[in-house]
Protein backbone atom coordinates (compact mmCIF):
# COMPACT_ATOMS: atom_id res chain seq x y z
CA UNK A 1 0.00 0.00 0.00
CA UNK A 2 1.46 3.80 -0.98
CA UNK A 3 2.07 5.74 2.02
CA UNK A 4 0.49 8.88 1.82
CA UNK A 5 0.60 12.28 3.51
CA UNK A 6 -2.26 15.54 3.94
CA UNK A 7 -1.36 18.70 1.69
CA UNK A 8 -3.83 20.68 3.13
CA UNK A 9 -7.51 18.51 2.33
CA UNK A 10 -6.18 16.35 -0.29
CA UNK A 11 -3.96 13.24 0.19
CA UNK A 12 -0.80 12.76 -1.57
CA UNK A 13 1.60 10.32 -2.08
CA UNK A 14 5.21 10.14 -0.16
CA UNK A 15 6.54 10.59 -3.72
CA UNK A 16 4.57 13.56 -3.95
CA UNK A 17 5.15 15.17 -0.59
CA UNK A 18 9.09 14.34 -1.20
CA UNK A 19 9.04 16.05 -4.54
CA UNK A 20 7.36 19.55 -3.33
CA UNK A 21 10.17 19.20 -0.19
CA UNK A 22 12.58 19.53 -3.33
CA UNK A 23 10.57 22.72 -4.67
CA UNK A 24 10.66 24.36 -1.46
CA UNK A 25 14.23 23.79 -1.13
CA UNK A 26 14.76 25.29 -4.15
CA UNK A 27 12.32 28.43 -3.72
CA UNK A 28 14.36 29.10 -0.46
CA UNK A 29 17.62 28.87 -2.55
CA UNK A 30 16.47 30.98 -5.30
CA UNK A 31 14.03 33.25 -3.33
CA UNK A 32 16.73 35.94 -2.20
CA UNK A 33 18.15 36.78 -5.88
CA UNK A 34 14.72 36.69 -7.91
CA UNK A 35 12.28 37.49 -5.39
CA UNK A 36 10.04 34.55 -6.36
CA UNK A 37 7.60 34.59 -3.11
CA UNK A 38 7.48 37.80 -0.57
CA UNK A 39 10.09 37.09 1.81
CA UNK A 40 7.38 37.56 4.61
CA UNK A 41 5.38 34.64 3.52
CA UNK A 42 8.16 31.77 3.72
CA UNK A 43 7.38 31.21 7.30
CA UNK A 44 4.29 29.96 5.67
CA UNK A 45 5.32 29.08 2.96
CA UNK A 46 3.22 25.68 3.04
CA UNK A 47 0.26 26.85 3.72
CA UNK A 48 0.72 30.05 1.85
CA UNK A 49 1.56 29.02 -1.34
CA UNK A 50 1.44 24.73 -1.36
CA UNK A 51 -2.00 24.16 0.42
CA UNK A 52 -3.08 27.13 -1.63
CA UNK A 53 -1.96 26.10 -5.03
CA UNK A 54 -3.46 22.40 -4.36
CA UNK A 55 -6.93 23.29 -3.50
CA UNK A 56 -7.12 25.14 -7.04
CA UNK A 57 -6.20 21.64 -8.41
CA UNK A 58 -8.80 19.81 -6.07
CA UNK A 59 -11.78 22.23 -7.64
CA UNK A 60 -10.67 21.06 -11.35
CA UNK A 61 -12.04 17.64 -11.02
CA UNK A 62 -10.47 14.71 -12.87
CA UNK A 63 -12.05 15.69 -16.37
CA UNK A 64 -9.07 17.58 -17.83
CA UNK A 65 -6.12 16.74 -20.11
CA UNK A 66 -4.63 20.22 -20.38
CA UNK A 67 -3.94 23.26 -18.17
CA UNK A 68 -2.62 26.42 -18.44
CA UNK A 69 -1.14 28.70 -16.15
CA UNK A 70 -0.72 32.15 -16.37
CA UNK A 71 1.86 34.63 -14.65
CA UNK A 72 3.40 31.63 -12.46
CA UNK A 73 6.01 33.31 -11.29
CA UNK A 74 7.26 31.27 -8.37
CA UNK A 75 5.64 28.43 -9.76
CA UNK A 76 1.87 29.09 -8.22
CA UNK A 77 0.02 27.34 -8.28
CA UNK A 78 0.89 26.11 -11.87
CA UNK A 79 4.14 23.60 -10.53
CA UNK A 80 2.40 22.22 -7.88
CA UNK A 81 -0.87 21.28 -10.22
CA UNK A 82 1.91 19.95 -12.49
CA UNK A 83 3.30 17.92 -9.56
CA UNK A 84 0.57 16.66 -8.19
CA UNK A 85 -0.91 15.25 -11.56
CA UNK A 86 2.17 13.96 -12.15
CA UNK A 87 1.00 11.50 -9.40
CA UNK A 88 -2.53 10.84 -10.62
CA UNK A 89 -3.07 12.15 -14.07
CA UNK A 90 0.24 10.52 -16.02
CA UNK A 91 -1.28 12.04 -19.64
CA UNK A 92 -2.09 15.29 -18.28
CA UNK A 93 -0.54 18.31 -19.93
CA UNK A 94 0.58 21.49 -18.03
CA UNK A 95 1.79 24.75 -19.15
CA UNK A 96 3.62 27.55 -17.30
CA UNK A 97 3.33 30.73 -18.75
CA UNK A 98 5.88 33.28 -17.63
CA UNK A 99 7.13 36.53 -19.47
CA UNK A 100 10.79 36.49 -16.77
CA UNK A 101 13.36 34.75 -17.87
CA UNK A 102 14.93 34.42 -14.92
CA UNK A 103 11.90 33.09 -12.86
CA UNK A 104 11.00 30.91 -15.80
CA UNK A 105 14.56 29.41 -15.58
CA UNK A 106 13.71 28.54 -12.11
CA UNK A 107 10.30 26.79 -12.92
CA UNK A 108 12.62 24.79 -15.82
CA UNK A 109 14.92 23.95 -12.72
CA UNK A 110 12.60 22.53 -10.95
CA UNK A 111 10.76 20.52 -13.14
CA UNK A 112 14.07 19.09 -14.00
CA UNK A 113 15.17 18.41 -10.32
CA UNK A 114 11.94 17.19 -9.29
CA UNK A 115 11.57 14.65 -12.46
CA UNK A 116 8.23 16.26 -13.32
CA UNK A 117 7.21 16.98 -16.97
CA UNK A 118 5.52 19.95 -17.74
CA UNK A 119 6.20 23.19 -20.57
CA UNK A 120 7.36 26.38 -19.68
CA UNK A 121 6.57 29.00 -21.99
CA UNK A 122 8.63 32.62 -21.34
CA UNK A 123 6.34 34.70 -23.18
CA UNK A 124 3.12 37.29 -21.86
CA UNK A 125 -0.24 35.71 -22.34
CA UNK A 126 -1.56 38.70 -24.79
CA UNK A 127 0.99 37.73 -26.81
CA UNK A 128 0.75 33.51 -27.19
CA UNK A 129 -1.48 32.10 -29.98
CA UNK A 130 -4.94 30.75 -27.93
CA UNK A 131 -3.88 27.57 -26.08
CA UNK A 132 -7.20 26.15 -26.01
CA UNK A 133 -7.06 24.60 -22.79
CA UNK A 134 -9.32 22.15 -20.17
CA UNK A 135 -8.37 24.42 -17.12
CA UNK A 136 -6.93 27.96 -17.25
CA UNK A 137 -5.67 29.51 -13.63
CA UNK A 138 -3.85 32.63 -12.37
CA UNK A 139 -2.95 33.76 -9.35
CA UNK A 140 -2.45 37.28 -8.62
CA UNK A 141 -1.85 37.95 -11.64
CA UNK A 142 -4.18 40.97 -12.80
CA UNK A 143 -7.95 41.98 -11.95
CA UNK A 144 -10.44 39.55 -12.78
CA UNK A 145 -11.81 41.68 -15.75
CA UNK A 146 -8.54 41.55 -17.30
CA UNK A 147 -8.44 37.80 -16.31
CA UNK A 148 -11.22 36.95 -18.44
CA UNK A 149 -9.87 38.35 -21.95
CA UNK A 150 -7.40 36.23 -21.01
CA UNK A 151 -9.78 32.78 -20.56
CA UNK A 152 -11.58 34.09 -23.39
CA UNK A 153 -8.31 33.54 -25.65
CA UNK A 154 -7.13 30.66 -24.08
CA UNK A 155 -9.30 27.97 -22.72
CA UNK A 156 -11.25 25.53 -24.72
CA UNK A 157 -15.00 26.28 -25.66
CA UNK A 158 -15.99 24.01 -22.67
CA UNK A 159 -13.12 25.15 -20.29
CA UNK A 160 -13.12 26.36 -17.02
CA UNK A 161 -10.90 29.26 -15.54
CA UNK A 162 -10.02 28.49 -11.68
CA UNK A 163 -9.10 32.63 -10.66
CA UNK A 164 -8.37 32.75 -6.72
CA UNK A 165 -9.18 36.13 -5.60
CA UNK A 166 -9.16 37.64 -2.20
CA UNK A 167 -10.51 40.16 0.17
CA UNK A 168 -11.80 42.30 -2.59
CA UNK A 169 -12.97 39.52 -4.63
CA UNK A 170 -16.92 41.09 -4.84
CA UNK A 171 -15.61 44.04 -6.37
CA UNK A 172 -13.75 42.53 -8.64
CA UNK A 173 -16.57 40.40 -9.48
CA UNK A 174 -19.01 43.35 -10.42
CA UNK A 175 -16.25 44.92 -12.91
CA UNK A 176 -16.22 42.07 -14.68
CA UNK A 177 -19.68 41.55 -15.24
CA UNK A 178 -19.42 45.09 -16.45
CA UNK A 179 -17.97 43.73 -19.42
CA UNK A 180 -18.42 40.41 -19.73
CA UNK A 181 -21.23 37.99 -19.86
CA UNK A 182 -20.21 34.23 -17.78
CA UNK A 183 -21.40 31.50 -15.30
CA UNK A 184 -19.43 30.93 -12.29
CA UNK A 185 -19.10 29.19 -8.97
CA UNK A 186 -17.09 31.01 -5.79
CA UNK A 187 -15.57 28.31 -2.99
CA UNK A 188 -13.98 29.50 0.10
CA UNK A 189 -10.75 29.18 0.08
CA UNK A 190 -9.38 27.00 2.59
CA UNK A 191 -6.30 29.09 3.91
CA UNK A 192 -8.01 32.14 3.86
CA UNK A 193 -11.94 32.81 4.73
CA UNK A 194 -12.32 36.17 3.33
CA UNK A 195 -10.45 34.59 0.21
CA UNK A 196 -12.65 32.88 -2.82
CA UNK A 197 -11.62 30.68 -5.73
CA UNK A 198 -14.24 31.35 -8.51
CA UNK A 199 -14.57 28.74 -11.13
CA UNK A 200 -16.06 30.78 -14.47
CA UNK A 201 -16.75 29.18 -17.98
CA UNK A 202 -19.02 30.19 -20.91
CA UNK A 203 -17.37 33.70 -21.36
CA UNK A 204 -18.37 36.27 -23.51
CA UNK A 205 -18.50 39.88 -24.34
CA UNK A 206 -21.00 42.04 -23.04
Amino acid sequence: MTETALLGTRSVSRETMARLQIYEALLRKWNPAINLVARSTLDDVWGRHFVDSAQIYNLAGKGWSSWADLGSGGGFPGLVIAIIAAESQLEAKVILVESDQRKATFLRTVARETGVKLEVIADRAESLAPLAVDILSARALAPLDRLMSFAKRHLSPTGVALFPKGVNHGAELRQALETWRFSYDAAVSETDPAAVIYAIKGISRV
